[in-house]
């Protein structure tokens, strides 16, 4: 069995094409024992307008689909 943060990884790994076809990309950076994930959006992604958007409808509606027991995404400050 794969730990948690080995499938969130997997997860931004599935997604990880879209952002960078942006000029963006995404990390993890952890998850904590609440399991929430932290990530880090860097190269374009970093003071886009958009980014947030991107964050809460894109990355965290998908790793939550994907893995039900997270229960927010959030980006590193």
């Amino acid at each position: 069995m794969s730990t948690l943060q080995e499938r969130v990884q997997k997860v931004l790994d599935l997604i990880r094409p879209q952002i960078q076809g942006d000029g963006g990309d995404v990390e993890l950076v952890g998850i904590d024992e609440d399991n929430v994930v932290t990530v880090r959006l860097t190269g374009a992604c970093v003071g886009c307008p958009m980014s947030q958007l991107t964050l809460k409808a894109g990355i965290e509606r998908i790793i939550k689909q994907q893995i039900p027991e997270i229960t927010a995404v959030e980006a590193a400050n």
